[in-house]
């Protein structure tokens, strides 16, 4: 993809057309404040470079009847959503319908360099498949803070030696596209702001619950990602007061007391002190556990769990609980690994929130579990990248 939208109209048409398919050069007036003649001329120009194509007669409205307007069909974005401990790749295409995506483990303190060989593979792979000649574009999200203008991490508490490595440049060299880098729980807000539960939500907060824990805010329908990229690193908000030491440096953070490490930590001790006769059986049998042994202990009834679960969802829920007070948020979507644990830690979250909010703020306010599970943050990496190229040059 070389050519870009030459001006505001022609970047505002593009993307109603990756929002919402292909449509009508009527329909599309409808939604622009362009005259006719002026929509025309742009939406030639638009085919002239081969962004748009003509996609068959749109249906009557009477008179002669136009034609449909799409998105060109080969256009091909790639995905990269890079966890703690696994990474998702995607290709999709330009109204961002995800072709192809593989999963595999992997872990982000093997550094940048071992990482993005494993990832550049697994590009490879797709695009061996036949999902795409070549990719228009990245985006990508890694699971610290990012200077966005430059796609660089920023002191990320648990990616030891990406503090300042160039992702976005050193990718774009070896894919020969495009790269847009920015933090994996603002690229999971702005897929389920795409394809799930809030795409009719202006403002909104969408938690991610995995091996640590963040937030994207979503302010008219806009990722804010505050001065320094570190916006929504609620993580790292004190739950209690020297309570246990965080990666990032303090004591008692909502990450070291409640996320899918500090779960599986919990849940080990519980079986190694006779607590949890279900953990023991799960923890002898595997050697180690996960949170999903913990969902799958809550699952058969086993109290010990269905408490660690609870207790995280009360401490997750006093923090959010502080977000609506102070953001007033239309919807809250919680997602992430950890999400696994479903309506047990749901319900302890919602308690908190309805119970330390005031009634103004929550009277109306849905809280959540995201629909689209771990691709969230590939079409949200491809809804970044996409943003960056349908605008004007």
């Amino acid at each position: 993809m070389t050519a870009r939208p030459a001006n505001a109209h022609q970047a505002r048409l593009l993307r109603l057309l990756r929002d919402g398919g292909p449509n009508s050069r009527a329909q599309l007036g409808d939604q622009v404040d362009l005259s006719r003649s002026k929509l025309a001329v742009e939406v030639d120009r638009l085919l002239e470079t081969g962004l748009v194509v003509a996609d068959g007669l749109a249906a009557s409205r009477g008179g002669r009847r136009s034609h449909n307007i799409r998105l060109a069909p080969a256009l091909r974005f790639l995905g990269v959503d890079i966890g703690a401990t696994s990474v998702d790749v995607a290709v999709t295409n330009a109204e961002l319908e995800v072709l192809g995506h593989i999963n595999q483990p992997m872990d982000v303190r093997e550094g940048p360099v071992a990482v993005f060989e494993q990832v550049l593979a697994m590009a490879a792979k797709l695009k061996a498949s036949g999902l795409a000649e070549g990719f228009d574009g990245c985006g990508i999200g890694v699971p610290g803070p990012v200077r966005f203008p430059e796609g660089v991490p920023v002191a990320p508490p648990i990616m030891p030696g990406w503090d300042g490595f160039p992702v976005r440049e050193a990718l774009s060299q070896d894919l020969g596209c495009p790269v847009m880098v920015d933090n994996d729980v603002n690229l999971m807000a702005m897929g389920e702001q795409h394809a799930g539960v809030a795409r009719s939500v202006d403002d909104f907060i969408c938690v991610k619950i995995g091996t640590g824990i963040g937030c994207g805010l979503v302010v008219g329908a806009e990722v804010y990602r505050g001065t320094t990229g570190s916006a929504g690193d609620i993580g790292h908000i004190q739950v209690e007061p020297d309570g246990r030491p965080c990666a990032c440096g303090n004591k008692g953070c909502l990450e070291a007391h409640f996320s899918g490490a500090a779960l599986a930590r919990d849940a080990e001790e519980a079986a190694t002190q006779g607590r949890s006769a279900e953990l023991a059986g799960r923890l002898e049998a595997a050697g180690a556990l996960t949170a999903a042994d913990v969902a799958g202990a809550a699952a058969a009834g086993d109290p010990v769990a269905l408490d660690l679960i609870r207790e995280g969802g009360n401490r997750t829920g006093q923090v959010i609980a502080g977000l609506v007070s102070f953001f007033n948020p239309g919807l809250v979507v919680i997602g992430g690994g950890v999400t696994g644990l479903g309506h047990t830690l749901l319900a302890a979250i919602r308690t908190q929130v309805y119970r330390q909010s005031l009634p103004l703020a929550t009277g109306n306010l849905p809280i959540v579990l995201g629909e689209l599970g771990a691709v969230a943050g590939v079409i949200g990496a491809a809804r970044l990248i996409s943003d960056h190229l349908f605008s004007p040059a």
